[in-house]
């Protein structure tokens, strides 16, 4: 099998597949197989300058792509926002208790960033916290927020 492939695949092959590749990244969007595409087309130039075999090919392709999907999580995806999905929130965003938080029971925070888009929420905790007392988040639950004293 590995000698038919080194007979019938020629260095046009290999970019035939990469441009293949970035034209199924177009429709996707999601930039992964753009490293996949660009190696291929740079495994068929490197092909048709030193006329490789299959398996040096394949070699090649394969330790491209693997460093273009490293590079890719890396350097260019864009770090999610949020560990939740709501919202752009840090759990060590610092607040000020504006009514006392007694435990399993409601109080009123202000923060010093907005969080889910305000800086005024009804909080809880697990102690009581006096007012006027510095505060941070410990946990999100929809429109709960859990804060303890820093």
């Amino acid at each position: 099998m590995i000698a038919f492939l080194n007979e019938t695949v020629l260095w046009w092959h290999w970019v035939i597949l990469g441009i293949l590749l970035l034209i199924a990244e177009m429709s996707t969007g999601t930039f992964f197989m753009l490293g996949l595409g660009v190696a291929a087309i740079l495994v068929g130039i490197t092909d048709s300058m030193f006329n490789t075999s299959f398996t040096v090919e394949l070699s090649i392709w394969m330790i491209l792509s693997i460093l273009a999907i490293v590079a890719w999580f890396k350097w260019f995806r864009e770090p999610p926002l949020t560990d939740s999905g709501q919202s752009n929130y840090r759990l060590d965003t610092l607040g000020i208790v504006l009514e006392d938080i007694q435990p399993h029971s409601r109080g009123k925070v202000t923060f010093d960033t907005p969080v889910l888009g305000n800086t005024s929420w009804h909080a809880t905790a697990k102690v009581d916290i006096d007012k006027d007392t510095r505060v941070k988040i410990v946990q999100i639950n929809g429109q709960l927020i859990e804060v303890k004293p820093i």
